[in-house]
């Protein structure tokens, strides 16, 4: 079955799925100055602006309105301005995140404590999507994880390692594919997701990041 971001808890098009005016007007009523303490990340009193980074950009998001700035960098697209799954994401983060730091081990989807919910889209949307997109242009990849300033790490035929949230890692991981085997890949989370995400932050954190590497292939 096809999977659609609109499978998620993430659309408004029925009682169960909460919108994007919900987690705005959560925010609204949340305290920014709380926000920063527990996640530990700067605000600003004066100009009631929240500082975060999201892959590898800083960003300044406005309280109570939620308008989002970069900072001045090399990246050339800024995932948190262009995409609302990205906005809903971070949003979800402040309202009910924690900062962590992972123990350094990595874990699949299917470890998580909710493993088996969304799998089947996490698996088609997220684990096949990046295989079938990358795993024979390794060398696009590459270029793209080079320039986010991912980290190389030792998995696979070529793998990175990103920081989407500060303190919460994920290892993309690809095999080439030949002449006998189609390509394939893997997604690992720092063991620390739980403490802020639930199972459908995760299928959409997936979603994101592969769809911005699209866009990041067109700055390079």
């Amino acid at each position: 079955m096809a999977f659609s971001i609109n499978d998620l808890n993430y659309e408004k098009d029925s009682k169960e799925r909460m919108p994007w005016e919900h987690y705005t007007e959560e925010f609204q009523k949340a305290d920014p100055a709380e926000i920063a303490g527990r996640l530990s990340i700067p605000y600003d009193e004066e100009t009631k602006q929240l500082t975060l980074k999201f892959l590898g950009t800083v960003y300044h998001i406005s309280w109570p309105d939620f308008q989002v700035t970069h900072e001045k960098d090399d990246m050339g697209f800024y995932p948190l301005e262009e995409m609302i799954y990205a906005k809903i994401l971070t949003i979800r983060f402040l309202l009910n995140g924690n900062n962590s730091q992972g123990s350094g081990r990595f874990k699949t989807y299917r470890e998580m404590p909710w493993g088996e919910v969304y799998l089947r889209q996490f698996d088609g949307r997220c684990i096949k999507r990046l295989a079938f997109t990358y795993g024979n242009r390794l060398k696009d990849f590459k270029g793209i994880m080079e320039h986010i300033h991912a980290a190389p790490v030792d998995h696979g035929d070529i793998a990175y390692q990103v920081e989407i949230f500060p303190g919460y890692l994920i290892q993309m991981i690809l095999w080439e594919g030949d002449e006998e085997f189609p390509p394939s890949s893997q997604i690992l989370f720092s063991d620390n997701f739980p403490v802020s995400f639930a199972a459908e932050d995760m299928a959409v954190m997936g979603d994101v990041i592969i769809g911005s590497l699209k866009a990041f292939l067109k700055c390079l």
